[in-house]
């Protein structure tokens, strides 16, 4: 494993301009190579081989630190929080007291806010030589969300190549706390146009509805004879930006929820994770400046529900002091 300069952000201190370096690391085990940034813990790259043995990088992301400041949008492999996907009206209760947050997404906050952890630079150090653990403290109040919050995602190859992302927090007063990763995957390679021909499998019975705004309406509604039912894998096709209700439910220990098959190249993603729920997301909103047109990913972003803080009926976000957040996926990659 090793690390490199990457980038420069400047912005401005109290008396001068200041620069913060942003490095990249590089893990590589088992012919996987996988790159990570410091900044936004973004998976930059994952190279893996088709069933010829031909490498080819199957993640969206840019060659430089000025693509992702450029484009931030889409959270190309951002590492996503203090709390993914949508909470409504950028606010929420929690006891007794109300909570006012940035709203980036109409009146809704979003993916943790104007400034959530994917915009920010993370501590980088090396926990085994296939592991990489990022740290940093998102201070009480960052974007409106209550407590000194500490965390730890480590980014890991398992034998066999498996990339999984190990979250872990720690609070100092009663906050709510949601951690995904927003990588795009396109097991045609990176350039390689649309990924609309892979074929989706997801083991959920159930959605969460949701109204205009991509905000849950409460109902859990089936997905047996409607489009949203990839319990048999199958061509997703566009106009996908929704949770799905994991069968598994909440687990200790990740178990397997979720794949993308690439008949061209005969590539294979496995997803398995501890959480209750995967967004499935097949990027039909990609702005025209960008290098990839709409369709050209598939983000499998595992996590809670959306605005959980604001629906008892859903399984809880809330981390109190003296419990640890803990979260789990891994990403498996084959060819056939």
């Amino acid at each position: 494993m090793r690390s490199e300069l990457f980038g420069t952000l400047s912005h401005s201190g109290d008396h001068a301009a200041e620069r913060t370096e942003v490095h990249r690391w590089t893990l590589e085990r088992d012919g996987v190579r996988v790159r990570v940034l410091t900044y936004g813990g973004i998976v930059q790259s994952v190279e893996v081989p088709d069933r010829d043995g031909a490498v080819a990088d199957v993640v969206l992301g840019f060659e430089d630190l000025d693509g992702y400041l450029t484009h931030p949008g889409p959270y190309f492999g951002a590492l996503v929080g203090r709390y993914a996907n949508r909470i409504a009206q950028g606010g929420f209760p929690l006891d007794g007291q109300a909570y006012s947050l940035a709203r980036n997404n109409g009146t809704n906050a979003l993916h943790g806010g104007a400034l959530g952890f994917d915009k920010r630079v993370w501590a980088a150090q090396a926990a085994g030589p296939h592991a990489l653990r990022l740290s940093r403290v998102s201070p009480d109040g960052e974007e409106g969300f209550p407590g000194r919050l500490e965390v730890v995602a480590t980014y890991a190859l398992e034998p066999g190549g498996a990339l999984s992302i190990s979250y872990e927090a720690v609070t100092d007063a009663p906050t709510v706390v949601n951690l995904t990763n927003h990588t795009y995957w396109n097991l045609s390679g990176r350039g390689a146009g649309s990924a609309a021909g892979h074929e989706v499998r997801v083991d959920a019975s159930r959605v969460t509805e949701v109204d205009g705004d991509l905000v849950p309406t409460g109902a859990l509604p089936e997905v047996a004879g409607t489009r949203f039912d990839f319990r048999q894998p199958r061509k997703a096709g566009p106009g996908y930006d929704h949770n799905y209700v994991l069968d598994k439910g909440v687990t200790a220990a990740a178990v397997e929820v979720a794949a993308l098959h690439d008949p061209a190249s005969g590539r294979t993603l496995s997803v398995a994770t501890t959480e209750p729920g995967v967004q499935l997301y097949t990027a039909d909103h990609f702005d025209p400046e960008l290098p990839f047109a709409p369709g050209d990913g598939i983000a499998l972003e595992t996590q809670h529900f959306p605005d959980s803080p604001n629906r008892p009926e859903f399984p809880s976000t809330v981390l109190r002091p003296g419990e640890t957040f803990r979260s789990r996926t891994v990403y498996g990659f084959g060819a056939v």
